[in-house]
Order: structure tokens, then sequence, then C-alpha cells
């Protein structure tokens, strides 16, 4: 008995020294905003979203219902996909998960190459209502800078191009880590 109680008072006392960036890390949050904008093409000879799979009823279904995205998008600094400086890239999936309505499910990382954030991600995730003005995902983790990120990314429209399916989104993104 008394060598059980002295095991574990030696398991707490040493458990601090062991993690001493957990105790140093809890209370210390920082707080960051990313404005990115998202450039999902379709078009032309190096699209950045590629179909990968659809449901027997896809093609008949007004939104698209069962269609899978994979997707290794631009992320700027700017609204414009020719003018403006590439500071990462969005890969992941969407899928269009909304029987009756416009609405895709998206799992995607923000992984940074340029900048402060270079080398570091960020994952978001949950489901983006296409045509609401402004939508809410989660951010779920990150890497880099970014451990242990949580927080949320909000998504607004800048352009869709009809007849490509090209859309450009800009993203705020807002991170505790």
């Amino acid at each position: 008995m008394a060598a059980a109680a002295l095991i574990v008072l030696l398991l707490a006392v040493a458990t601090p020294a062991m993690h001493p960036q957990t105790a140093s890390a809890a209370g210390a949050d920082k707080e960051t905003h990313i404005k990115v904008y998202w450039h999902d093409v379709y078009s032309g000879p190096s699209p950045t979203a590629v179909v990968v799979a659809k449901a027997a009823t896809t093609n008949s279904s007004k939104t698209g219902f069962g269609m899978v995205v994979v997707i290794d998008d631009p992320l700027t600094d700017g609204p414009d996909l020719n003018s403006s400086k590439i500071v990462g890239r969005a890969q992941g999936t969407y899928i269009a998960s909304g029987k009756d309505s416009l609405a895709l499910l998206m799992n995607m990382n923000f992984v940074f190459s340029a900048g402060q954030y270079n080398g570091s991600a960020v994952a978001i995730m949950g489901r983006n209502s296409v045509m609401d003005e402004v939508r809410e995902m989660a951010v779920i983790g990150g890497t880099g800078v970014f451990r242990w990120a949580r927080g949320y990314a909000q998504a607004r429209t800048h352009t869709f191009d009809l007849k490509t399916g090209d859309a450009s989104v800009q993203y705020n993104v807002f991170i505790r880590h």
C-alpha cells in the first residue's frame, strides 16, 4: 500500500516536469485572423477542382446531391487569381450533401506556403450553405504555428462563373492556437 502511494506521488510530481509546454501553454492562447481568397477552378488546362464521384441520381438532382470533388485550390492575398500573391493551397474535398438545398460538406486544409505561416496548416470542416451570403465552418485543428488550433472560418462568395463553375471565395479565418 505504501509503495502504491509512493508511485502515485512520484507520478504527480514528475508529470509537470515531463510536459512543461502544457503548463506554460495553458491560458496563453494567441488569436490570429487570416483573410485569403480561395479559387476553385474547373475550367482551362489545369483545373484545381475535379469531380471524382457521382451518385446515380446526381445528374438529375437540382443540388448536385452525391457529387464528390477533390480540390487543390490556390489561396491568394487578393481577389484576382492572376494578379494576387499565392500564399498557400486549399487541399481536400467537398461533397454536395444537401438533397433539397445547395449545401456542401467541406473538408479541407489551408496549407500556407508564404509569409509568417509558411509550413503551417489549418484544418477546416463544416457545412457550406452556398446560397447564404456568409457561411461559417469550424477550424478543427492545425499544424506548425497553428498546432492545437480551433476557431471558425467565414466564407463569402466573391465571384462565381455560371458557365465554367469557377469561383473565388473570400475566407476570413479566426484561429485560437
